[in-house]
């Protein structure tokens, strides 16, 4: 098979996956477990946790930590700033590995990425270079490996890999303990009176095992929701 078809077949993929409704095995399981998390469900009977990526470039390994690092500490808005300014620098799409380690640093800092975010998607691109990461290499690890191998390079913490097998790797049980809009989603839907700890979020996770990936996904859905709908009052 050639790499452009192959290619092909991972973007096929991807857009199904993108447009798949919520598993209804781990949507049954979430509604007994949890009657906040019920509410939700019954509230968007026919989510779809993958389709907010519709507003991405489309993504590989590579291209999900570009969006991940760019991502560190910004809005989603400001992230698809930089990936909208870094598209631009290569013809209208993210780099490959090999090419952001031949690009000049100014042109991520043009982007709007920091020193040190430059500094860390460098040396992911080198990992990707030389055979120590890639998509193939990912499939075959646990939540536990991929997590160590990402976390080896500095500038990548449990933030960013958790998002990452999230996001890339569509892993079925990954938790965001230390994600702000999370913790708020949390405060909002379970009356909290202030914004939980990580430790209360992980007990409160806890029973949505093994399907804590969509119980987040109905929880960003249900903040992001409340966001744009204040931002369309005001």
């Amino acid at each position: 098979m050639s790499v452009t078809q192959d290619d092909s077949e991972r973007a096929v993929s991807e857009r199904q996956r993108v447009s798949a409704v919520a598993d209804p095995r781990a949507r049954a399981f979430l509604r007994r477990a949890d009657p906040v998390l019920a509410r939700l469900i019954d509230e968007r009977p026919d989510f779809r946790p993958r389709a907010w990526m519709n507003e991405l470039p489309p993504l590989d390994s590579f291209g999900t930590l570009i969006f991940q690092v760019a991502g560190q500490q910004l809005s989603v808005r400001a992230t698809r700033a930089i990936l909208s300014r870094l598209e631009a620098h290569f013809g209208g799409r993210l780099p490959s590995a090999a090419e952001l380690l031949a690009t000049d640093p100014q042109v991520l800092r043009e982007s709007g990425l920091s020193l040190r975010k430059g500094a860390t998607l460098r040396a992911l691109a080198e990992r990707f270079v030389d055979g120590r990461l890639s998509d193939e290499a990912f499939a075959r690890m646990s939540d536990g490996e991929v997590e160590a191998a990402l976390t080896e390079v500095p500038g990548i913490g449990p933030w960013t890999a958790h998002g990452f097998l999230l996001v890339a790797l569509d892993r079925p049980d990954v938790f965001l303990p230390g994600d702000i809009a999370l913790r708020r989603a949390i405060q909002r839907a379970y009356g909290f009176d202030h914004v939980p700890s990580e430790d209360e979020m992980m007990r409160l996770a806890d029973r949505w095992r093994p399907y804590r990936s969509l119980a987040v996904s109905y929880l960003f859905a249900s903040e992001y929701e409340i966001g744009s709908r204040d931002s369309a009052v005001t």
